[in-house]
């Protein structure tokens, strides 16, 4: 270390490109470094989720868990394997040991997953996830004296638009009761076309399927063709063909049935905020997706389009924000640092000479630098707990500057 010092004290040249290097990367990395509130990991788990609608619990278990079970056990690095069947969803998690290689796993049970060709024809693809720790950063609520579907219809827009823009790209509309669309046919109606209620519901069921078509396979991949013809909404289900007559008129859903486009009658969950019903919109960062960007990018969004547009009586709140924390410990940091060099330069510049302030402050100011430099590179990120630490490493590198530059002073 002597060696490199004196080395630099004899080359002011390279200390001064090394000043400038400094500078130049510390302030590059400053704008590209993640912020985050906590830090991002892996929780060593891989889940694989399935819908399957209109199916029972113990019909998922049969036809959707136990055949994914069966397939990824194999896979090298499984600890265990965790599933939930649930209506209309089946989830497994597989839990990994400790170093396994996640991607790969991931990769390995995907792959496991894609050759299983005993599912149901109603179950949708799979999707095969990482599973991490996805931090929250805002939390919105729609509130008001208003219906739940009109809330929920202007939560989902406002989803939809959030999602469409460079700096979000997760959000998620939460504390609705799962949707639902029940069909009520009169005992007349059926009568009258010459139905009965099973057939309405098999004709239903068949008009509503998304359908495997095989695949075909070329020199470099593999086209795997889907009929995608479920339906999700009132219109649609409404538009199902019942009969067709002779003399080719239709009978459809719409003309002897009543479609109601409402909410899960047995669910108990109920969403209140400053007691008026509400619902919850939950905006995350993902990837390399800056907090306090993902904060201001939803309040522009709320103050510029979605207040002005909402009906009357319904209010958009921001409730929980986490980019709050990491604002006001990045606030403390940096009033503690410019005060410490405030405070550098004032006693040493009254008690050595101002230029030795100047270039202690300066040493200070670098160090830091090249530790966001340091950051960058090692994939660490701007978050509560290393701006904690760049609170007290703050006091620390201040002491030591003082000392070495009262020891050049003495030399000198």
């Amino acid at each position: 270390m002597h060696r490199v010092v004196d080395w630099f004290a004899r080359n002011g040249v390279a200390a001064n490109l090394l000043m400038v290097l400094l500078l130049l990367g510390g302030g590059l990395a400053a704008t590209t470094i993640v912020q985050e509130n906590f830090p991002e990991f892996s929780l060593d788990a891989v889940e694989v989720r399935v819908r399957y609608p209109g199916a029972s619990p113990e019909d998922v278990e049969d036809a959707i868990i136990r055949r994914i079970e069966d397939r990824v056990e194999a896979v090298e690095g499984i600890d265990r394997i965790l599933a939930t069947a649930a209506e209309n969803v089946g989830v497994v998690t597989v839990e990994l040991y400790r170093g396994t290689d996640v991607g790969r796993a991931r990769t390995d049970i995907k792959s496991e997953v894609d050759r299983i060709t005993a599912f149901p024809d109603e179950a949708e693809e799979p999707v095969v996830t990482e599973v991490t720790n996805r931090e929250q950063v805002l939390q919105v609520a729609l509130h008001g004296d208003a219906p739940l579907g009109v809330l929920r219809e202007a939560t989902q827009q406002a989803e939809d638009a959030l999602a469409l823009t460079p700096e979000i790209s997760y959000v998620r509309m939460d504390g609705v009761p799962g949707e639902e669309l029940s069909i009520e046919v009169s005992r007349n109606a059926l009568r009258a076309h010459g139905l009965t209620l099973g057939e309405v519901s098999r004709r239903v069921r068949e008009g509503s399927l998304d359908l495997p078509g095989g695949s075909i396979e070329t020199t470099g991949e593999e086209i795997t063709i889907r009929t995608e013809g479920q339906n999700y909404t009132q219109s649609d289900f409404e538009n199902i063909v019942l009969l067709s007559r002779p003399d080719g008129t239709n009978v459809r859903l719409g003309d002897i049935a009543t479609v109601v486009d409402g909410f899960d009658q047995n669910s108990d969950l109920i969403t209140r905020f400053d007691g008026e019903p509400a619902v919850l919109l939950n905006v995350f960062r993902t990837g390399d997706e800056q907090a306090l960007d993902v904060e201001e990018t939803v309040k522009k969004y709320l103050d510029a389009d979605l207040r002005p547009s909402l009906p009357p009586g319904i209010e958009a709140t921001v409730w929980r924000n986490s980019a709050d924390n990491l604002r006001t410990r990045l606030d403390i940091m940096i009033e503690n640092g410019l005060l410490g060099l405030g405070l550098v330069l004032l006693v040493l510049g009254l008690f050595l000479t101002p230029r030795k302030a100047f270039w202690t402050a300066s040493g200070i100011f670098l160090s830091f630098l090249g530790a966001l430099i340091l950051m960058e590179l090692l994939d660490v990120s701007i978050n509560m707990l290393s701006v904690f630490g760049f609170i007290i490493a703050m006091g620390i590198a201040v002491d030591d500057a003082i000392v070495v530059v009262e020891n050049v002073y003495t030399e000198q």
